[in-house]
This record gives structure tokens, sequence and C-alpha cells, in this order.
């Protein structure tokens, strides 16, 4: 099986919120500039960055069915407070502007350093 290069990258953005992220173009815009978002903050390529979102979600914060959305992004390496923080601005950034408009505050973001051979793809780890 042809695998990726050892140093091959691989981030990852899921987004579960309940708010609808539009018909299926609007979605596709959106996870174009997030995957750019991702790719330039971690310093990754666009080509391994994979965007899953989940709009329309039953959730709640604070007891109040609001905007809100919880996120992951999952990278072999790169996730670290100056990185981190470039993803939180600009992911904070779409998702709170129109139309969205989820408020910064109803969001989270969690970060995963996945080790190589914790993560999958094309029939092996990236360890091997």
């Amino acid at each position: 099986l042809e695998r990726l290069p050892a140093r091959a990258k691989m981030p990852s953005l899921t987004i579960n919120t309940n708010v609808d992220l539009g018909p299926p173009d609007a979605k596709k815009d959106l996870m174009t500039k997030l995957t750019q978002v991702i790719a330039t903050s971690l310093g990754k390529p666009d080509s391994y960055v994979a965007i899953h979102l989940n709009d329309k979600q039953a959730m709640m914060w604070g007891g109040s069915d609001e905007g809100c959305a919880l996120m992951t992004v999952a990278s072999l390496g790169a996730i670290n407070l100056k990185n981190n923080k470039k993803v939180v601005e600009g992911v904070y950034t779409l998702l709170s502007d129109a139309p969205y408009g989820i408020k910064p505050d109803r969001m989270y973001c969690e970060f995963r350093d996945v080790s190589r051979e914790n993560m999958g793809y094309n029939g092996a780890t990236f360890a091997g």
C-alpha cells in the first residue's frame, strides 16, 4: 500500500453546533475557509487538512439553546500555545461573524496532540 511519507501531517477539525450552517455550497465555502485557518495556523499543507461539520445538533450551553459550538482540533504535532491561539482566533472569527453569529463565549475548542502510533491512515498508523 502506498503510504504518506514519515513526516506527513494530519490536522483535522470537527465542529459540532446547534446552528444551521446553511446549504451545501455555503458549507463548502466555510470548510474551505476553515481549511486555510487550520493549515496556516499549524503550518501544515492544506491537502492534509480534514474538516467535519455537524450542524443543527441538539445542544445546550448554560441551560440555553442559543447558538453554541464544541470543536476538536487533532494534529500530529504543531499543537502549542502560539498555534492554538491562531486557530482559535481564526475559527472563532468565522463562526461569530454573520450569518452564523455564535458568540465567542459560547464556543469551546479542544486541542489534541496525537502521537503517530495513535493515528491510522491508508491501512496503517503514521508510525508504520
